[in-house]
């Protein structure tokens, strides 16, 4: 049988946390869409097409097997892209105690809404525990050095958008 989960997101910028959760939910499932928020009532740092692109140089740059995943942008619920492409399982990363309250409601809803698709929560690595996109970006943007945060493609990017480095 052919697995195939979501990890839906707005990556901006992916963080070593995400690496992370890829790198292990592409070892658990067949095929991983990481699936990149196109959400126009944001402002995101970096674009879709962007952040595309940092995702597959991150991706590259940590052996993840190119033949275990696949980036795409999406709009709308989750749980539609997910019937649309096949999957089973939104792949979901957890950083703390906190988290687990957000992401448990989302779950839920997700479950009604779908009663087909699991989410499968997996635990940060510790060294990753402390790390969020809004924050990198905060801490960037005030020149910060994120360099143990972010993958290298992630790291160029935002030095390029912060004009730091």
């Amino acid at each position: 049988m052919n697995t195939i989960a979501v990890y839906p997101g707005s990556f901006d910028p992916i963080t070593n946390g995400h690496l992370d959760i890829v790198s292990r939910a592409s070892a658990v499932f067949d095929r991983v869409i990481i699936a990149v928020l196109a959400n126009p009532r944001k402002a995101p740092m970096f674009g879709v097409d962007q952040r595309i692109g940092i995702i597959a140089a991150a991706l590259g740059s940590a052996g993840v097997d190119a033949a275990r995943y696949e980036i795409t942008a999406f709009e709308g619920l989750t749980v539609d892209l997910c019937r649309a492409r096949g999957a089973s399982a939104i792949v979901r990363g957890l950083r703390a105690i906190s988290d687990f309250e957000t992401e448990m409601q989302l779950a839920h809803n997700n479950r009604v809404l779908a009663p087909d698709v699991d989410t499968v929560f997996f635990m940060t690595a510790v060294a990753n525990g402390y790390v969020s996109s809004s924050l990198v970006k905060e801490i960037a943007n005030l020149g910060g050095d994120v360099s143990a945060m972010v993958p290298m493609a992630a790291l160029d990017a935002l030095h390029a958008a912060t004009g730091t480095g």
